[in-house]
């Protein structure tokens, strides 16, 4: 059978030696909680641990890094994939105040090249290690037909939890409060079919002096960063956070209005943080519209925390967060979101 079905496209040894390479990496995410071992049909885990939150509330989202996948095949670079993918979960759980259970990955191509898949999945091990969650199972799939040539597709769903108490869900926004940024690392992933079109006929392999050095190729695959630890910090440092906005596809412009309440906006004033560099080659060769360029890309805004007044001089002050930027203000006088 296994003949046959090599004949039509498949082959079963790739990725039985791609689970093989990626194991040991796997098995680095586990802790006390995980009562399954790898290809298991089904990842068990325990939930023991739930009994001591009041009223345990469960948090889960499922999501892609786009054609960042596309960026890493021409690079020839598959480690921070991974990284990118699992970061991207977490933070969209920890914008409602959740931690990280256990993590599922989906690597999907057509046709199978064992270390590659091992080094993404490597790569989403490494991620979940960092912010204590288990990489409890996943999909490997061959696929011939469906997936383009030297292509990859990879996809990831993430379980935390919180406890009701804690929960962050924008309700309590009011207009005054203030707007911070905890930067981002570069594009994280999203925006990257605008990205290769407009960068395609430049060489991505030479440093460049506007990207600090870095290669186009470097600058577009920076990891995606976690902001588990900055809020973390924020939790432990008594701040209230009233909101938290991971700021992805759409930008600022179609983030931020998802946790504010009816009647409620945002001003945010451009040159108050440091915007990456790649996104001012990306516009400029581009000659791509500040509209454009902020409802599609982050813009250097990695994760919007909303505080009071009183809160955000504290977190400055005390120098809590060394890279926060103060950017903006809650409204009543306009809805959705304007740059200034």
């Amino acid at each position: 059978m296994s003949d046959a079905y090599s004949k039509a496209g498949v082959d079963i040894s790739a990725g039985s030696r791609a689970t093989s390479l990626m194991r040991e990496a796997v098995r680095a995410t586990y802790g006390a909680e995980v009562l399954s071992d790898t290809g298991a049909f089904g990842g068990l885990f325990s939930a023991v641990a739930l009994k001591s939150m009041d009223e345990p509330i469960l948090v889960a989202s499922t999501d892609g890094v786009g054609t960042k996948t596309m960026v890493a095949s021409k690079m020839g670079c598959w480690d921070t994939i991974g990284q990118d993918l699992v970061n991207h979960c977490v933070n969209d759980i920890l914008v409602q105040g959740a931690k990280p259970l256990f993590f599922l990955d989906y690597v999907a191509s057509s046709k199978l090249d064992p270390e590659q898949i091992a080094s993404i999945v490597s790569g989403c091990a490494k991620a979940c290690k960092a912010v204590g969650a288990a990489l409890l199972g996943g999909e490997t799939a061959e696929m011939p037909g469906v997936y383009q040539d030297d292509e990859i597709d990879v996809a990831g769903t993430i379980v935390g939890v919180l406890d009701k108490k804690r929960l962050i869900d924008g309700s309590r926004i009011q207009a005054g409060e203030v707007i911070l940024s905890l930067p981002s690392t570069g594009l994280h992933t999203n925006g990257f079919s605008l990205a290769r079109k407009v960068l395609e006929n430049h060489d991505w392999l030479q440093p460049d002096d506007t990207l600090y050095g870095q290669s186009i190729g470097e600058a577009l695959l920076a990891v995606h960063r976690c902001y588990l630890t900055d809020v973390e910090k924020l939790r432990q440092f008594q701040v209230d956070v009233h909101g938290l906005a991971h700021i992805t596809g759409g930008g600022v412009i179609d983030n931020l209005p998802r946790i504010l309440p009816e009647g409620l906006g945002a001003f945010i004033h451009k040159g108050t943080w440091e915007i990456p560099p790649i996104f001012s080659l990306i516009q400029s060769v581009g000659d791509i519209s500040d509209d454009d360029m902020y409802h599609t890309f982050n813009m250097g805004l990695g994760m919007l925390v909303v505080v009071s007044a009183e809160q955000s001089a504290r977190i400055v002050k005390s120098a809590l967060l060394p890279d926060v930027a103060i950017v903006g203000e809650i409204v009543a006088e306009h809805t959705g979101v304007k740059l200034l």
